[in-house]
């Protein structure tokens, strides 16, 4: 090999590892900036005062668990709640991951998950163990809940004041929203975020922050 081509070689490597590098930085450095500007616009919104739409009603449902789990466990606590099924083939895989996302940033807080299944004839605490389990969630702080559906939708109906109705169109999908909804320590609903917008995160994450301030533990 001459002298000439032994640098042609040299110069072709570090390229390469230049260029690696860049392909594992590039994402990283992404990543970091777009997490900053999600704190810096929580750190806006957080001030922003917050209404009051009414009392979730008391409730007991069962958990992925098999264990009651209901405003009882959540008495004294700021809670988010969803709504999804496991069969879905919509929003609600995008509902769920935009749930998973609050779980690092709220980690050092008592601030509970609560996700309730519209479709409780499928949904067992088994399936919904299994589903919890694909999306790493911290059973500590994440409750999937099930419930005989009258009980559900009636909750959903006339305490979350949301819309829940069984399928039109001969499919087994049950019709539901998706908006999440941030509960006060008092079991008092303080905001409504549609998961399936690009900031619902964000937006849910200052409120929620403003909450903690507002009702420390």
């Amino acid at each position: 090999m001459t002298a000439i081509t032994r640098t042609a070689t040299a110069a072709r490597s570090k390229t390469s590892i230049a260029w690696n590098l860049a392909l594992i930085l590039i994402p990283l450095l992404t990543a970091a900036a777009l997490l900053w500007l999600r704190q810096v616009q929580v750190a806006r919104l957080s001030s922003r005062s917050l209404q009051s739409y009414g009392a979730v009603p008391p409730f007991s449902f069962t958990n992925q668990n098999g264990q009651p789990f209901g405003s009882a466990k959540l008495r004294g606590k700021i809670w988010i709640a969803d709504f999804i099924y496991t069969t879905c083939p919509g929003p609600c895989p995008m509902i769920s991951t935009r749930m998973g996302e609050l779980e690092k940033p709220l980690r050092n807080t008592d601030v509970q998950l609560v996700s309730f299944s519209v479709d409780p004839a499928t949904d067992t605490p088994e399936v919904l163990r299994g589903y919890a389990e694909k999306l790493h969630a911290d059973a500590s702080r994440w409750n999937f809940l099930t419930a005989p559906k009258e009980a559900l939708y009636s909750l959903i109906h006339d305490g979350f004041k949301l819309g829940v109705s069984d399928p039109t169109d001969g499919s087994h999908n049950p019709v539901h929203s998706t908006r999440v909804v941030l509960v006060d320590r008092r079991g008092i609903i303080r905001g409504y975020y549609d998961a399936t917008e690009a900031d619902a995160v964000t937006k849910l994450l200052a409120d929620t922050n403003h909450l903690l301030r507002e009702q420390p533990e």
